[in-house]
């Protein structure tokens, strides 16, 4: 697990440095977080629910009950249809993960300032490198999933489940039910 976390830090620098010059002069700055309560889907893989878990695990005890409540009530949100801001975000609109954030959050940014009439603007370029880059993340993460942030490190507290992916072990059956039910999407069959 080391070394593939090790791995998907270098992915996630190539992507920085491929695309480095599409993004400059973009809008978002600290405390933008358009991206973070109204547009779209965090999306991640296993492999990055795994790190994110580690960086929960190092918060204080409090915060982590916090995040797992906030966690709960997306869940429900998102099976109701709803939109819910992502449980990271903190009221000064900072994101609590952000050195640890998943691609799916480093991969956008925008031209200019979002609205609800302004959504982001991305550059072809970016989106499509960022499009390699998420196929390069599953191919990492091979015996993982890929799904939405809540969902991903929902099943990642389930005991079974995380201790076969911790193994290695590649078991869809397990997860068969819920995975159908959230869009959860098996990555070696992706790409």
């Amino acid at each position: 697990m080391k070394e593939k976390r090790a791995q998907l830090k270098e992915i996630y620098t190539a992507f920085d440095a491929d695309t480095r010059d599409q993004v400059k002069g973009c809008a978002c700055t600290r405390g933008c977080s358009f991206c973070c309560s109204q547009a779209g889907s965090i999306d991640i893989t296993t492999l990055e629910g795994m790190a994110i878990r580690e960086v929960m695990d190092k918060l204080p005890k409090s915060r982590q009950k916090t995040l797992t409540k906030a966690f709960r009530k997306e869940i429900k949100l998102r099976e109701a249809g709803k939109a819910a801001p992502c449980p990271f975000l903190m009221k000064n609109n900072a994101c609590m993960i952000y050195e640890d954030r998943p691609f799916s959050c480093r991969r956008i940014y925008s031209a200019h300032v979002c609205s609800q009439d302004a959504p982001p603007a991305v550059s072809r370029r970016v989106m499509e490198r960022a499009a390699q880059t998420i196929a390069a993340l599953q191919k990492l993460d091979n015996t993982g999933y890929s799904g939405h942030l809540s969902y991903i490190l929902y099943m990642l507290s389930v005991p079974a489940f995380l201790k076969t992916y911790t193994a290695g072990e590649f078991k869809p059956e397990e997860i068969m039910e819920f995975g159908k039910a959230h869009r959860i999407v098996i990555n070696r069959m992706m790409g």
